[in-house]
Protein backbone atom coordinates (compact mmCIF):
# COMPACT_ATOMS: atom_id res chain seq x y z
CA UNK A 1 0.00 0.00 0.00
CA UNK A 2 1.00 3.57 0.10
CA UNK A 3 2.95 4.48 3.20
CA UNK A 4 3.06 8.36 4.00
CA UNK A 5 5.42 7.89 6.78
CA UNK A 6 7.85 10.90 7.10
CA UNK A 7 11.68 10.61 7.90
CA UNK A 8 12.18 14.11 8.98
CA UNK A 9 16.32 13.78 8.81
CA UNK A 10 15.82 12.74 4.78
CA UNK A 11 13.26 15.05 4.11
CA UNK A 12 15.43 17.67 5.21
CA UNK A 13 18.21 17.35 3.06
CA UNK A 14 16.23 16.47 0.28
CA UNK A 15 14.51 20.09 0.69
CA UNK A 16 17.85 21.31 0.90
CA UNK A 17 18.90 19.40 -2.34
CA UNK A 18 15.59 20.95 -4.27
CA UNK A 19 16.40 24.53 -2.88
CA UNK A 20 19.72 24.25 -4.53
CA UNK A 21 18.38 23.21 -7.81
CA UNK A 22 15.36 25.57 -7.99
CA UNK A 23 12.93 22.25 -7.99
CA UNK A 24 9.36 23.14 -7.54
CA UNK A 25 6.59 19.85 -7.81
CA UNK A 26 3.53 19.92 -8.75
CA UNK A 27 0.24 18.43 -7.12
CA UNK A 28 -1.68 16.23 -8.70
CA UNK A 29 -4.05 18.19 -8.72
CA UNK A 30 -2.17 20.60 -11.05
CA UNK A 31 -1.21 17.80 -13.50
CA UNK A 32 -5.01 17.18 -13.87
CA UNK A 33 -6.22 20.43 -14.07
CA UNK A 34 -3.18 22.96 -15.00
CA UNK A 35 -5.19 25.77 -15.12
CA UNK A 36 -4.20 25.89 -10.87
CA UNK A 37 -0.44 25.93 -11.75
CA UNK A 38 1.39 29.71 -11.23
CA UNK A 39 1.03 31.82 -13.80
CA UNK A 40 4.92 32.81 -13.19
CA UNK A 41 5.51 28.96 -13.59
CA UNK A 42 3.24 29.17 -16.90
CA UNK A 43 5.08 32.19 -18.44
CA UNK A 44 8.39 30.33 -17.58
CA UNK A 45 7.48 27.28 -18.99
CA UNK A 46 6.89 29.75 -22.83
CA UNK A 47 10.97 29.26 -22.69
CA UNK A 48 11.76 25.81 -22.30
CA UNK A 49 11.29 22.66 -24.18
CA UNK A 50 8.83 19.70 -24.58
CA UNK A 51 11.74 17.28 -23.66
CA UNK A 52 14.61 19.36 -21.66
CA UNK A 53 16.13 18.20 -18.98
CA UNK A 54 14.74 21.69 -16.56
CA UNK A 55 12.56 20.65 -13.16
CA UNK A 56 9.85 23.23 -14.85
CA UNK A 57 8.96 20.61 -16.95
CA UNK A 58 7.56 18.55 -13.98
CA UNK A 59 4.63 20.90 -14.52
CA UNK A 60 4.19 19.42 -18.50
CA UNK A 61 3.14 15.85 -16.79
CA UNK A 62 0.06 16.85 -17.86
CA UNK A 63 -2.40 15.13 -20.45
CA UNK A 64 -3.08 18.76 -21.65
CA UNK A 65 0.02 20.09 -22.79
CA UNK A 66 0.11 22.50 -25.86
CA UNK A 67 1.22 19.90 -29.06
CA UNK A 68 4.36 21.81 -29.25
CA UNK A 69 8.21 20.98 -29.42
CA UNK A 70 9.11 24.28 -27.41
CA UNK A 71 7.23 26.72 -25.11
CA UNK A 72 3.62 25.40 -25.41
CA UNK A 73 1.01 25.99 -22.50
CA UNK A 74 -1.85 24.10 -21.63
CA UNK A 75 -4.94 23.50 -24.48
CA UNK A 76 -6.65 21.33 -23.42
CA UNK A 77 -6.28 17.28 -22.91
CA UNK A 78 -4.68 15.60 -26.48
CA UNK A 79 -7.21 13.27 -28.24
CA UNK A 80 -8.08 11.20 -31.44
CA UNK A 81 -11.85 10.33 -32.25
CA UNK A 82 -11.00 7.99 -35.16
CA UNK A 83 -13.87 7.84 -38.10
CA UNK A 84 -15.82 4.31 -39.39
CA UNK A 85 -14.14 4.44 -42.78
CA UNK A 86 -10.98 3.64 -40.74
CA UNK A 87 -12.21 1.38 -37.98
CA UNK A 88 -15.23 -0.24 -39.71
CA UNK A 89 -17.46 0.16 -36.89
CA UNK A 90 -20.32 2.52 -35.93
CA UNK A 91 -19.33 3.00 -32.60
CA UNK A 92 -16.82 5.92 -31.76
CA UNK A 93 -13.68 5.11 -30.62
CA UNK A 94 -11.76 8.06 -29.10
CA UNK A 95 -7.83 7.52 -27.89
CA UNK A 96 -5.89 9.60 -25.53
CA UNK A 97 -2.52 10.99 -26.98
CA UNK A 98 0.48 10.63 -25.14
CA UNK A 99 2.96 11.83 -27.54
CA UNK A 100 3.18 15.53 -25.96
CA UNK A 101 4.02 14.06 -22.42
CA UNK A 102 7.88 14.51 -21.55
CA UNK A 103 9.80 11.81 -23.43
CA UNK A 104 6.85 11.26 -25.57
CA UNK A 105 4.73 9.17 -23.33
CA UNK A 106 2.48 9.26 -20.33
CA UNK A 107 4.53 6.66 -18.58
CA UNK A 108 6.81 9.72 -17.19
CA UNK A 109 3.45 10.47 -15.26
CA UNK A 110 3.39 7.06 -13.57
CA UNK A 111 6.84 7.38 -12.86
CA UNK A 112 5.91 10.48 -10.78
CA UNK A 113 3.03 8.90 -9.23
CA UNK A 114 6.11 6.67 -7.74
CA UNK A 115 8.52 8.31 -7.00
CA UNK A 116 7.36 11.75 -5.77
CA UNK A 117 5.48 10.80 -2.75
CA UNK A 118 8.87 9.38 -1.36
CA UNK A 119 10.56 12.22 -1.90
CA UNK A 120 8.21 14.55 0.50
CA UNK A 121 7.99 12.19 2.93
CA UNK A 122 11.71 11.14 3.08
CA UNK A 123 11.56 7.27 2.55
CA UNK A 124 13.70 8.13 -0.22
CA UNK A 125 16.96 10.54 -0.01
CA UNK A 126 17.69 12.04 -3.26
CA UNK A 127 20.98 12.90 -1.45
CA UNK A 128 22.47 9.14 -1.14
CA UNK A 129 20.40 6.83 -2.88
CA UNK A 130 19.77 5.83 -6.43
CA UNK A 131 16.22 5.47 -8.20
CA UNK A 132 16.00 2.55 -9.94
CA UNK A 133 13.47 1.55 -12.50
CA UNK A 134 12.66 -1.76 -13.99
CA UNK A 135 10.95 -1.66 -16.98
CA UNK A 136 9.43 -3.43 -20.49
CA UNK A 137 10.23 0.02 -22.17
CA UNK A 138 8.74 3.64 -21.47
CA UNK A 139 8.46 3.49 -17.35
CA UNK A 140 12.33 3.21 -17.60
CA UNK A 141 12.82 6.68 -19.76
CA UNK A 142 9.72 8.27 -17.51
CA UNK A 143 11.57 7.20 -14.34
CA UNK A 144 15.13 8.58 -15.39
CA UNK A 145 13.87 11.74 -16.79
CA UNK A 146 11.65 12.40 -13.50
CA UNK A 147 15.19 11.44 -11.86
CA UNK A 148 17.01 14.00 -13.89
CA UNK A 149 14.69 16.20 -13.21
CA UNK A 150 14.65 15.57 -9.57
CA UNK A 151 18.09 15.45 -8.70
CA UNK A 152 17.95 12.06 -8.58
CA UNK A 153 20.61 9.47 -9.43
CA UNK A 154 19.04 6.63 -11.63
CA UNK A 155 19.73 3.15 -12.74
CA UNK A 156 17.02 1.73 -15.58
CA UNK A 157 16.48 -1.94 -16.31
CA UNK A 158 14.90 -2.89 -19.47
CA UNK A 159 15.12 -6.09 -21.83
CA UNK A 160 17.98 -5.87 -24.78
CA UNK A 161 16.02 -6.43 -27.41
CA UNK A 162 13.89 -3.23 -26.79
CA UNK A 163 13.78 -0.45 -29.53
CA UNK A 164 17.24 1.01 -30.59
CA UNK A 165 15.36 4.56 -29.87
CA UNK A 166 14.97 3.78 -26.18
CA UNK A 167 18.36 3.12 -25.66
CA UNK A 168 20.08 5.92 -27.10
CA UNK A 169 17.65 8.14 -25.53
CA UNK A 170 18.84 6.72 -21.98
CA UNK A 171 22.36 7.03 -22.53
CA UNK A 172 21.80 11.12 -22.66
CA UNK A 173 19.47 10.98 -19.40
CA UNK A 174 19.75 7.99 -16.73
CA UNK A 175 22.81 7.24 -14.72
CA UNK A 176 23.07 3.43 -15.63
CA UNK A 177 20.87 1.47 -17.94
CA UNK A 178 21.40 -2.34 -17.12
CA UNK A 179 20.19 -4.50 -20.40
CA UNK A 180 18.33 -7.83 -19.10
CA UNK A 181 18.29 -10.56 -21.89
CA UNK A 182 15.44 -11.38 -23.86
CA UNK A 183 12.42 -9.03 -25.08
CA UNK A 184 8.96 -7.50 -24.07
CA UNK A 185 8.05 -10.39 -22.36
CA UNK A 186 11.23 -11.26 -20.41
CA UNK A 187 9.19 -9.62 -16.94
CA UNK A 188 10.89 -12.18 -15.00
CA UNK A 189 14.65 -11.83 -15.94
CA UNK A 190 13.73 -7.80 -14.58
CA UNK A 191 12.64 -8.75 -11.15
CA UNK A 192 15.70 -11.43 -11.10
CA UNK A 193 17.90 -8.23 -11.54
CA UNK A 194 16.07 -5.92 -8.77
CA UNK A 195 17.21 -8.90 -6.10
CA UNK A 196 20.48 -8.88 -7.59
CA UNK A 197 20.62 -5.13 -6.91
CA UNK A 198 18.65 -5.06 -3.64
CA UNK A 199 21.52 -7.88 -1.94
CA UNK A 200 24.02 -5.74 -3.43
CA UNK A 201 24.58 -3.49 -0.67
CA UNK A 202 24.11 -0.30 -3.02
CA UNK A 203 22.18 2.50 -1.32
CA UNK A 204 18.90 2.24 -3.50
CA UNK A 205 15.58 2.06 -3.64
CA UNK A 206 13.88 -0.16 -6.17
CA UNK A 207 10.34 1.67 -7.81
CA UNK A 208 9.00 -1.75 -9.70
CA UNK A 209 6.19 -0.03 -11.44
CA UNK A 210 4.41 -3.29 -11.09
CA UNK A 211 3.55 -3.30 -7.37
CA UNK A 212 3.99 0.62 -7.07
CA UNK A 213 0.98 2.08 -6.15
CA UNK A 214 1.91 5.43 -7.09
CA UNK A 215 1.12 3.85 -10.79
CA UNK A 216 -2.36 2.65 -9.78
CA UNK A 217 -3.38 6.36 -8.12
CA UNK A 218 -1.63 8.73 -10.65
CA UNK A 219 -3.77 7.03 -13.27
CA UNK A 220 -7.02 6.71 -11.51
CA UNK A 221 -6.28 10.86 -10.33
CA UNK A 222 -4.69 12.21 -13.52
CA UNK A 223 -5.38 9.95 -16.51
CA UNK A 224 -9.10 9.01 -15.55
CA UNK A 225 -10.49 12.40 -15.26
CA UNK A 226 -8.64 13.71 -18.60
CA UNK A 227 -10.90 10.79 -20.17
CA UNK A 228 -13.85 12.19 -18.60
CA UNK A 229 -12.79 15.81 -19.67
CA UNK A 230 -12.56 14.21 -23.31
CA UNK A 231 -15.75 12.42 -22.84
CA UNK A 232 -18.21 15.69 -21.83
CA UNK A 233 -16.45 17.48 -24.65
CA UNK A 234 -17.63 14.78 -27.42
CA UNK A 235 -21.00 12.99 -25.73
CA UNK A 236 -24.46 13.96 -27.89
CA UNK A 237 -27.64 13.37 -26.36
CA UNK A 238 -28.31 9.62 -26.56
CA UNK A 239 -24.45 8.52 -26.34
CA UNK A 240 -23.44 5.75 -23.91
CA UNK A 241 -20.25 5.49 -22.66
CA UNK A 242 -19.75 1.54 -23.25
CA UNK A 243 -15.90 0.72 -22.52
CA UNK A 244 -12.38 1.35 -21.51
CA UNK A 245 -9.82 -0.57 -23.49
CA UNK A 246 -6.29 -1.08 -22.27
CA UNK A 247 -2.94 -3.17 -22.65
CA UNK A 248 -2.60 -4.57 -18.66
CA UNK A 249 0.63 -3.53 -18.76
CA UNK A 250 2.08 -2.47 -15.40
CA UNK A 251 -1.86 -2.55 -14.13
CA UNK A 252 -0.95 1.44 -13.63
CA UNK A 253 -3.43 2.64 -17.00
CA UNK A 254 -6.03 0.55 -16.42
CA UNK A 255 -6.74 1.83 -12.94
CA UNK A 256 -8.32 4.99 -15.49
CA UNK A 257 -10.99 2.42 -16.12
CA UNK A 258 -11.60 2.55 -12.11
CA UNK A 259 -12.04 5.80 -12.15
CA UNK A 260 -14.71 5.55 -15.54
CA UNK A 261 -16.70 3.06 -13.78
CA UNK A 262 -17.88 4.60 -10.83
CA UNK A 263 -19.31 7.28 -13.02
CA UNK A 264 -20.71 5.13 -15.66
CA UNK A 265 -21.15 2.30 -14.01
CA UNK A 266 -22.50 0.47 -17.49
CA UNK A 267 -18.56 1.22 -18.95
CA UNK A 268 -16.72 -2.41 -18.76
CA UNK A 269 -13.32 -2.33 -18.86
CA UNK A 270 -11.32 -4.15 -21.34
CA UNK A 271 -7.77 -5.82 -20.78
CA UNK A 272 -6.08 -6.57 -24.23
CA UNK A 273 -2.64 -8.45 -24.08
CA UNK A 274 -0.22 -10.28 -27.10
CA UNK A 275 -2.19 -13.70 -27.96
CA UNK A 276 1.32 -14.75 -28.34
CA UNK A 277 1.54 -14.47 -24.73
CA UNK A 278 -2.06 -15.18 -23.72
CA UNK A 279 -1.37 -15.02 -19.49
CA UNK A 280 -4.77 -13.74 -19.25
CA UNK A 281 -6.57 -15.44 -21.70
CA UNK A 282 -5.42 -18.65 -21.71
CA UNK A 283 -3.44 -18.65 -18.33
CA UNK A 284 -0.30 -18.94 -21.20
CA UNK A 285 2.73 -17.67 -22.16
CA UNK A 286 5.30 -17.11 -24.62
CA UNK A 287 7.15 -14.01 -26.81
CA UNK A 288 5.33 -10.67 -28.79
CA UNK A 289 6.63 -7.96 -30.73
CA UNK A 290 4.18 -5.47 -28.91
CA UNK A 291 6.82 -3.28 -26.86
CA UNK A 292 5.64 -1.83 -23.57
CA UNK A 293 2.68 -3.89 -22.75
CA UNK A 294 4.68 -6.73 -20.32
CA UNK A 295 3.07 -9.87 -19.29
CA UNK A 296 3.51 -13.73 -18.52
CA UNK A 297 2.33 -12.49 -14.82
CA UNK A 298 -0.45 -10.22 -13.33
CA UNK A 299 0.64 -7.28 -11.79
CA UNK A 300 0.22 -6.33 -8.08
CA UNK A 301 -1.54 -3.73 -8.68
CA UNK A 302 -4.02 -4.70 -11.09
CA UNK A 303 -7.66 -4.70 -10.17
CA UNK A 304 -8.74 -7.61 -11.76
CA UNK A 305 -11.93 -8.08 -9.79
CA UNK A 306 -12.84 -4.51 -11.48
CA UNK A 307 -12.15 -5.91 -14.80
CA UNK A 308 -14.88 -7.18 -17.30
CA UNK A 309 -13.45 -8.45 -20.25
CA UNK A 310 -10.25 -10.12 -22.17
CA UNK A 311 -8.95 -9.38 -25.73
CA UNK A 312 -6.13 -10.90 -26.95
CA UNK A 313 -4.39 -9.29 -30.53
CA UNK A 314 -1.72 -11.25 -32.56
CA UNK A 315 0.68 -9.04 -32.53
CA UNK A 316 0.89 -9.52 -36.73
CA UNK A 317 -2.28 -6.63 -36.47
CA UNK A 318 -0.31 -3.92 -34.93
CA UNK A 319 2.50 -4.58 -36.85
CA UNK A 320 1.50 -4.54 -39.92
CA UNK A 321 -0.84 -1.19 -38.78
CA UNK A 322 1.23 0.80 -38.38
CA UNK A 323 3.16 0.53 -41.86
CA UNK A 324 0.07 1.31 -43.04
CA UNK A 325 -0.54 4.23 -40.89
CA UNK A 326 2.96 5.53 -41.67
CA UNK A 327 3.98 4.05 -45.16
CA UNK A 328 3.00 6.69 -48.32
CA UNK A 329 0.74 3.28 -49.93
CA UNK A 330 -0.71 2.72 -47.00
CA UNK A 331 -1.68 6.09 -46.38
CA UNK A 332 -2.45 7.10 -50.01
CA UNK A 333 -5.34 3.78 -49.47
CA UNK A 334 -6.41 5.55 -46.25
CA UNK A 335 -7.68 8.64 -47.82
CA UNK A 336 -9.10 6.87 -50.47
CA UNK A 337 -11.03 5.07 -48.41
CA UNK A 338 -12.61 8.28 -47.35
CA UNK A 339 -10.59 8.73 -43.88
CA UNK A 340 -9.99 12.49 -43.74
CA UNK A 341 -6.65 14.41 -44.40
CA UNK A 342 -6.06 15.66 -40.80
CA UNK A 343 -6.65 11.97 -39.48
CA UNK A 344 -4.32 10.32 -42.28
CA UNK A 345 -1.48 12.60 -41.19
CA UNK A 346 -1.89 12.27 -37.68
CA UNK A 347 -1.70 8.45 -37.51
CA UNK A 348 2.25 8.75 -36.26
CA UNK A 349 0.99 9.51 -32.93
CA UNK A 350 -0.07 5.76 -32.66
CA UNK A 351 2.60 3.90 -31.77
CA UNK A 352 2.60 0.28 -31.48
CA UNK A 353 0.61 -0.74 -28.18
CA UNK A 354 -1.48 2.24 -29.66
CA UNK A 355 -2.47 0.27 -32.46
CA UNK A 356 -3.23 -2.68 -30.77
CA UNK A 357 -5.01 -0.96 -27.97
CA UNK A 358 -7.34 0.20 -31.23
CA UNK A 359 -7.41 -3.39 -32.59
CA UNK A 360 -8.98 -4.68 -29.28
CA UNK A 361 -11.13 -1.48 -28.86
CA UNK A 362 -12.56 -2.67 -32.65
CA UNK A 363 -13.00 -5.52 -31.69
CA UNK A 364 -14.87 -4.91 -28.68
CA UNK A 365 -17.06 -3.03 -30.24
CA UNK A 366 -17.67 -5.66 -32.52
CA UNK A 367 -18.36 -8.03 -29.95
CA UNK A 368 -21.11 -6.00 -28.50
CA UNK A 369 -22.27 -5.23 -32.38
CA UNK A 370 -21.87 -1.16 -30.85
CA UNK A 371 -23.59 1.92 -32.34
CA UNK A 372 -22.91 4.83 -33.08
CA UNK A 373 -24.11 5.81 -29.68
CA UNK A 374 -21.93 4.09 -27.99
CA UNK A 375 -18.19 5.51 -27.48
CA UNK A 376 -15.10 3.64 -26.53
CA UNK A 377 -12.09 4.94 -24.62
CA UNK A 378 -8.40 3.96 -24.79
CA UNK A 379 -5.13 5.62 -24.93
CA UNK A 380 -1.76 5.97 -27.01
CA UNK A 381 0.86 5.44 -24.67
CA UNK A 382 3.41 6.81 -26.75
CA UNK A 383 3.89 7.07 -30.88
CA UNK A 384 6.05 6.34 -33.66
CA UNK A 385 8.81 8.46 -32.70
CA UNK A 386 10.44 5.49 -30.63
CA UNK A 387 9.86 3.09 -33.68
CA UNK A 388 10.84 4.48 -36.36
CA UNK A 389 13.85 1.86 -36.86
CA UNK A 390 10.87 -0.81 -36.05
CA UNK A 391 9.44 0.28 -39.62
CA UNK A 392 13.01 -0.32 -41.31
CA UNK A 393 13.73 -3.84 -39.87
CA UNK A 394 9.86 -4.71 -41.48
CA UNK A 395 11.10 -3.02 -44.65
CA UNK A 396 14.62 -5.11 -44.48
CA UNK A 397 12.27 -8.16 -43.71
CA UNK A 398 9.36 -7.90 -45.27
CA UNK A 399 10.68 -5.46 -48.54
CA UNK A 400 8.72 -2.18 -49.78
CA UNK A 401 5.28 -1.31 -48.57
CA UNK A 402 3.45 -1.52 -52.01
CA UNK A 403 -0.38 -0.97 -52.62
CA UNK A 404 -1.12 -4.29 -52.97
CA UNK A 405 -0.09 -4.35 -49.48
CA UNK A 406 -1.99 -1.92 -48.14
CA UNK A 407 -5.01 -3.02 -49.84
CA UNK A 408 -4.12 -6.51 -47.81
CA UNK A 409 -3.56 -5.30 -44.41
CA UNK A 410 -6.53 -2.65 -44.59
CA UNK A 411 -8.87 -5.53 -45.55
CA UNK A 412 -7.49 -8.12 -42.63
CA UNK A 413 -6.61 -6.33 -39.90
CA UNK A 414 -9.17 -3.68 -40.03
CA UNK A 415 -11.91 -4.61 -41.62
CA UNK A 416 -11.26 -7.91 -41.60
CA UNK A 417 -11.15 -8.12 -37.13
CA UNK A 418 -13.01 -10.72 -35.70
CA UNK A 419 -14.40 -11.49 -32.11
CA UNK A 420 -11.64 -14.35 -31.87
CA UNK A 421 -9.58 -15.06 -28.79
CA UNK A 422 -12.12 -12.42 -26.64
CA UNK A 423 -13.90 -13.41 -23.04
CA UNK A 424 -15.75 -11.48 -21.40
CA UNK A 425 -15.39 -12.85 -17.48
CA UNK A 426 -17.54 -13.77 -14.97
CA UNK A 427 -17.06 -12.95 -11.78
CA UNK A 428 -14.73 -16.71 -11.20
CA UNK A 429 -13.29 -15.64 -14.67
CA UNK A 430 -12.14 -12.39 -12.88
CA UNK A 431 -11.12 -14.75 -9.81
CA UNK A 432 -9.28 -17.18 -11.42
CA UNK A 433 -6.95 -14.38 -13.11
CA UNK A 434 -6.39 -12.54 -9.49
CA UNK A 435 -5.34 -16.08 -8.32
CA UNK A 436 -2.20 -16.17 -10.82
CA UNK A 437 -1.05 -13.44 -8.80
CA UNK A 438 0.11 -15.86 -6.26
CA UNK A 439 2.95 -17.48 -8.28
CA UNK A 440 4.95 -13.81 -8.93
CA UNK A 441 3.72 -12.14 -5.70
CA UNK A 442 3.66 -14.33 -3.09
CA UNK A 443 5.86 -17.17 -3.80
CA UNK A 444 9.07 -14.82 -5.65
CA UNK A 445 8.04 -11.31 -4.81
CA UNK A 446 7.58 -11.69 -1.03
CA UNK A 447 3.69 -10.42 -0.77
CA UNK A 448 1.66 -12.35 2.07
CA UNK A 449 -1.26 -14.37 1.64
CA UNK A 450 -3.03 -12.21 4.24
CA UNK A 451 -2.83 -8.72 0.85
CA UNK A 452 -3.79 -11.20 -1.89
CA UNK A 453 -6.55 -12.03 -0.20
CA UNK A 454 -7.61 -8.70 1.16
CA UNK A 455 -7.31 -7.37 -2.49
CA UNK A 456 -9.98 -9.91 -3.76
CA UNK A 457 -12.55 -9.88 -0.63
CA UNK A 458 -12.13 -6.52 1.00
CA UNK A 459 -13.62 -3.45 -2.09
CA UNK A 460 -12.08 -0.82 0.35
CA UNK A 461 -8.43 -2.18 0.09
CA UNK A 462 -8.67 -0.44 -3.62
CA UNK A 463 -10.18 3.20 -2.32
CA UNK A 464 -8.16 3.06 0.11
CA UNK A 465 -5.20 3.90 -2.21
CA UNK A 466 -7.08 6.82 -4.12
CA UNK A 467 -7.86 8.10 -0.65
CA UNK A 468 -4.45 8.70 -0.64
CA UNK A 469 -4.43 11.48 -3.01
CA UNK A 470 -5.76 14.76 -0.98
CA UNK A 471 -2.47 13.76 1.47
CA UNK A 472 -0.07 13.34 -1.26
CA UNK A 473 -0.96 17.24 -2.06
CA UNK A 474 -0.94 18.24 1.30
CA UNK A 475 3.00 17.02 1.54
CA UNK A 476 3.61 18.48 -1.48
CA UNK A 477 2.42 21.71 -1.00
CA UNK A 478 3.99 21.58 2.42
CA UNK A 479 7.16 20.48 0.58
CA UNK A 480 7.02 23.09 -2.24
CA UNK A 481 6.67 26.07 1.24
CA UNK A 482 9.39 24.99 3.16
CA UNK A 483 11.71 24.61 0.85
CA UNK A 484 10.68 28.84 -0.16
CA UNK A 485 10.65 28.59 -4.23
CA UNK A 486 7.27 29.21 -4.37
CA UNK A 487 7.71 32.55 -3.10
CA UNK A 488 10.49 33.98 -4.99
CA UNK A 489 9.02 33.29 -8.12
Amino acid sequence: MIDLTVFPDALNRTMEHARERDIIIPTLKQQRDPSLIPEKIQDRLKNVGLWDLDPLNLFRISWQNEPKEVGGGYTGVNFMEFPEELTGVKARIIALVGKYFPTGAHKVGAAFGCLVPRLVTGQFDSTKQKAVWPSTGNYCRGGAYDSALLGCESIAILPEEMSRERFEWLKKVAGRIIKTPGSESNVKEIFDKCWELRNSGEDLVIFNQFDEFGNYLWHHEVTGPAMLDVLKSVLKEGDRIRGFVSATGSGGTIASGDFLKKIFPECKIVASEALQCPTLLNNGFGAHRIEGIGDKHIPWIHNTKNTDFIVAIDDNVPMNLIRLFNEPDGKKLLKEKGVSDNIVNNLDLVGISGASNLASAIKFAKYYELTENDLVVTVLTDSMEMYKSRLDELTQELGSFSDKDAEAVYSRYLQGLTIDYMEELTYYGKKRIHNLKYYTWVEQQGKTYEEIQEQWYNDSYWTSIVDKAEEIDSLIDDFNKKTGLLEKL
